[in-house]
C-alpha cells in the first residue's frame, strides 16, 4: 500500500510514522494504513459531524457558552472579554468557521467560532 499523505480523521498533512502505525499530531489519531477501516469507525465519524466547543463537548441550539479569550471585533472600538457568558446560541453551517450566532449585551448580534468558546 502507498504511504498516506494526510490524517483520515482531520485531514492534516503533517503526519508521521511510528513503527507500523501513522500518527497525527493534531488530533492524536493513530492508524495502520494496511488495515481497512472498521464499520464502527464510520459510525463514529457520523457522530462527530456536530459542532464542538474548544473542549470537545457537542453544542446544540439554545446552549449557553463562555468565551475563552478576549475577542477583538473588526471595525469596533470594543471587544468581547474572556469569561463572557453567552446564552441561547444558534448553530449555523458556515464555511468561514464562524458557526455560532448569538446576541451579546452591549455588542449586539455576532458570529463566533466554536473553537473560542466552551459549553457552560
Amino acid at each position: 500500500m502507498s504511504q498516506p499523505t494526510h490524517c483520515p480523521k482531520c485531514q492534516f498533512e503533517g503526519i508521521y510514522p511510528d513503527g507500523t502505525l501513522w500518527i497525527c499530531p493534531i488530533c492524536s489519531h493513530e492508524w495502520n494504513p494496511d488495515v481497512a477501516a472498521a464499520p464502527a469507525d464510520e459510525a463514529q465519524g457520523a457522530e462527530d459531524a456536530g459542532i464542538r466547543d474548544a473542549n470537545g463537548a457537542l453544542l446544540a441550539n439554545g446552549d449557553s457558552v463562555t468565551v475563552l479569550k478576549e475577542l477583538k471585533i473588526k471595525g469596533a472600538a470594543s471587544s468581547i472579554k474572556s469569561g463572557t457568558k453567552v446564552k441561547n446560541i444558534r448553530l449555523v453551517d458556515a464555511t468561514d468557521g464562524h458557526n455560532i450566532v448569538c446576541k451579546i449585551d452591549g455588542v449586539g448580534t455576532i458570529h463566533l467560532k466554536s473553537e473560542f468558546v466552551r459549553k457552560a
